[in-house]
């Protein structure tokens, strides 16, 4: 009883419905952009809104198809046939490009699949495309995944990433479990979704908004000497207003997911949930489907979230303004946007990749992991071990802090 009066307590409040419905708009419109600026490309110009996607899905029905040696084989080799016609090709001064129908027929419907094929085959310092699958010799085959593992064993062998040799093998060992040949298939709605993570870092802050009235708003009101003198002040109240924060915090996530995916999935449809990360990238380590991938990051945001109620109760129970919360909870939030990383070692990189606002972001092309004598960990797994011991720590500090407010 005492955890449902305290979470009706927040819930009823005008602030918490104006603070909510902002942030939902806000996260609607910012998971609802890529919707609107969505514009696909024909010979006649710009297809935009739902019959972009429409054609876009169209297009993508032919390239279904598992990526084997024999269909990359075959595929380059329709590329090179295209370039082989003088007809076809453009040169800008730089490169060289196919146009008209050439480019329309051959390359445009394919083209993201093509620039895949093509990156495997660049060093890790550069980035191929379409145009560059001339320069390949396909005449004893592609040995695409050999490429891809050799390209990935480069890279972690760079001497700028500075990787220990158990860093070498962990990275190595999680590469080598992605199932061979990789499905290819239409995802642009978990694409969408996947590099748009951060934004929920405004839901965060909402949520924060709400909570931070909770101990500190008895000050405020002059009720602490109230609850602190009845009989359950200082015992199961408290409890109670910490169950209801975290009850309110979970029950405002699910709600702002829920419009974060149900958007881009309602309008590109939900196809590619089965299908490998990695076909947005060849060298991504992580073994992971796309639903699987949007899954587990969306848990460590809400390990994230948990961590600044945590936070915020903590600082609600200490300070004697809701306003004081917010003036520490922002830099905490919003200044880490501002550094980026030059690197993926070195204790100001790693530490920056566990700080709230990098924690939303997956980096699941980068090989960030850390290291405590031989053991070897993920950034995803870090940041959620990190974040369970957050929470678990500050909650009883919170608690405590306002069982031993002093009322004046």
């Amino acid at each position: 009883m005492l955890v449902k009066y305290e979470f009706l307590k927040i819930l009823r409040k005008k602030s918490t419905l104006i603070v909510m419905a902002i942030s939902l708009i806000l996260t609607g419109f910012l998971f609802g952009l890529p919707i609107m600026q969505c514009q696909i490309y024909d010979e006649d110009g710009a297809i935009k809104g739902a019959a972009g996607i429409a054609f876009e899905k169209e297009q993508y029905e032919a390239l279904e198809v598992p990526l084997s040696e024999e269909y990359i084989s075959e595929t380059i080799r329709e590329v090179q046939g295209l370039f082989a016609n003088p007809d076809n090709v453009g040169y800008d001064g730089n490169e060289q490009f196919l146009i008209g129908d050439a480019y329309w027929n051959g390359i445009a419907p394919r083209e993201r699949l093509l620039n895949l094929i093509a990156d495997t085959y660049s060093d890790p310092n550069e980035i191929w495309g379409y145009n560059n699958l001339p320069e390949l010799d396909v005449t004893n085959g592609t040995s695409f995944y050999q490429r891809r593992d050799e390209k990935i064993e480069t890279l972690l062998s760079s001497p700028s990433r500075k990787l220990s040799d158990e860093q070498k093998e962990y990275w190595s060992d999680m590469a080598h479990k992605a199932d061979a040949p990789l499905q290819y298939g239409y995802y642009r709605g978990w694409e969408v979704i996947v590099n748009s993570f951060e934004l929920l870092v405004f839901a965060i802050l909402a949520i924060c908004i709400v909570i931070a009235p909770v101990f500190s708003g008895e000050y405020q009101a002059g009720t602490d000497a109230v609850i602190l003198s009845g009989k359950y002040g200082k015992t199961k109240l408290v409890t109670a207003k910490i169950a209801a924060s975290l009850l309110f915090g979970t029950l405002a996530f699910i709600l702002h997911v829920i419009v974060a995916c149900g958007l881009p999935l309602t309008a590109f449809g939900v196809d590619g949930w089965n299908l490998p990360l990695s076909i947005t990238d060849t060298t991504i380590p992580y073994p992971f489907t796309f639903s699987q991938a949007v899954l587990i990051n969306m848990g460590i945001i809400y390990l994230v979230m948990l961590a600044m109620i945590s936070l915020t109760l903590l600082l609600s129970a200490r300070m004697k303004s809701p306003y004081l919360v917010l003036i520490v909870l922002l830099p905490i939030l919003f200044i880490p946007m501002f550094p980026t990383p030059n690197g993926t070692t070195g204790a100001y990189n790693l530490t920056l990749f566990l700080l709230p606002y990098r924690s939303t972001m997956p980096e699941f092309g980068k090989y960030i992991s850390y290291q405590l004598g031989g053991l070897v960990l993920d950034a995803l797994t870090v940041r959620t071990v990190l974040y369970v011991l957050a929470t678990v720590i500050m909650l009883p500090f919170a608690g405590s802090g306002f069982k031993k407010h002093q009322v004046v």
